[in-house]
């Protein structure tokens, strides 16, 4: 690694987080969602670490995801969210992985004469997004009737709002998935697993509601956890939720070092557009990161990174491979030295959740944005 731009994964924290949430969860079962290159922490890593671990399931986007890291964790059960696509079923087959379905076109390509593949149903309760809409579900059942090479191992749905806690859609939710799981019942299948819910319902209200209407039919309940799983608690809204925060652990930091250092005048301008301009003698600090690595534009003038300790604001505009940072407060500054973009320096701390607070959007988002051209490296 040359250039110094990366982004620490912590095994510790990682497994801190996964052993907290499969307490809370029990005796509900847990799929760890590692989609989306695992929320930004390396999807090889986090998985191989969480199935050492006892996971039993993960939970990617698509069948090409899941086939990416399958020689990396051989023996837990993949699930892939978003659906089996033309041409997929015979690697999805090899793999032995296990799509989501809710469309009679993914049923047709599921199929595959003499072949038996596992499958896990999407309800659509509300979300209009992914699942099969109520009204067409008895369709789609007789479809899978008629398909024998089809195993329904799994039903599965999504909660729109979970972290509202004042609202009743959640609870309207599962009352619709109850209903499905019940005409489904009535035909004489019987899934192994009901899953449903994130982070959010696993730490409020918790599994109970989803356990109790899993053993109704013999199956096992499951929940998907993801943000939390990677160390940032959901943030309730509408009522008193729990308090996780002080919990959890971020598994992930973000670092570069300083690669040059200058001092300008009054009146002397730098970056893009001349968007800082020095009110003071003031000494500069130049990071090789930028917003081709992830770091979002719009904290141009807005965030900081820690250097020896403390924040170092963003002066100017972040650009494509560097950002300038204002370091005259902060004595000592020498090339080398290490920044800290999310992590903990000393006694302060930046997370996802201050970036997007910035920027106005999702920890989620921050976290998934850090570019492939960052590498993750695994410690402790």
């Amino acid at each position: 690694m040359n250039r110094p731009v990366w982004a620490e994964i912590s095994r510790s924290k990682l497994l801190h987080n996964f052993r907290l949430l499969r307490s809370l969860a029990e005796p509900a079962e847990l799929m760890p969602a590692v989609k989306g290159n695992g929320y930004g922490h390396g999807t090889a890593a986090c998985s191989r670490v969480l199935a050492a671990d006892g996971a039993r399931w993960l939970a990617v986007t698509c069948i090409e995801e899941a086939v990416a890291f399958r020689a990396v964790c051989p023996e837990v059960d993949i699930l892939a969210l978003s659906g089996i696509w033309p041409g997929e079923a015979d690697a999805a087959l090899a793999h032995h992985l296990t799509p989501v379905v809710w469309e009679p076109t993914q049923l047709i390509e599921a199929a595959r004469p003499g072949k038996q593949m596992a499958i896990h149903l999407e309800i659509d309760t509300g979300m209009s997004r992914q699942g099969v809409q109520p009204a067409a579900l008895p369709a789609l059942l007789d479809q899978l009737h008629a398909t024998s090479w089809l195993r329904l191992d799994g039903v599965m749905t999504h909660f729109h709002s979970p972290e509202i806690l004042d609202s009743p859609a959640t609870g309207e939710q599962l009352a619709r998935f109850a209903t499905a799981v019940d005409i489904i019942s009535a035909r004489g299948l019987r899934p192994r697993w009901l899953h449903a819910g994130n982070s959010t319902s696993l730490l409020f209200p918790g599994p109970a509601a989803l356990v109790g209407l899993a053993a109704k039919y013999g199956a096992k309940a499951m929940l998907r956890p993801g943000l939390a799983l990677y160390g940032y608690a959901p943030r309730f809204t509408g009522g008193d939720g729990p308090d996780f925060a002080g919990q959890l652990q971020p598994v992930l930091a973000w670092k570069s070092r300083v690669s040059s250092l200058r001092t300008i005048e009054p009146g002397e301008v730098a970056g893009y557009s001349a968007a800082f301009r020095a009110s003071r003698r003031t000494r500069l600090a130049l990071l090789p990161v930028g917003y081709a690595d992830g770091l979002n534009r719009l904290l141009s003038g807005r965030g900081a990174v820690l250097l020896r300790g403390q924040r170092a604001p963003i002066a100017g505009r972040v650009s494509m491979d560097v950002t300038i940072v204002d370091v005259t407060d902060i004595p000592g500054v020498e090339i080398g030295d290490e920044a800290v973009l999310i992590g903990s320096q000393g006694a302060e701390t930046i997370t996802a959740y201050d970036h997007a607070d910035l920027v106005g959007t999702i920890p989620y988002e921050i976290l998934c944005n850090i570019s492939a051209r960052v590498p993750r490296v695994e410690v402790d």
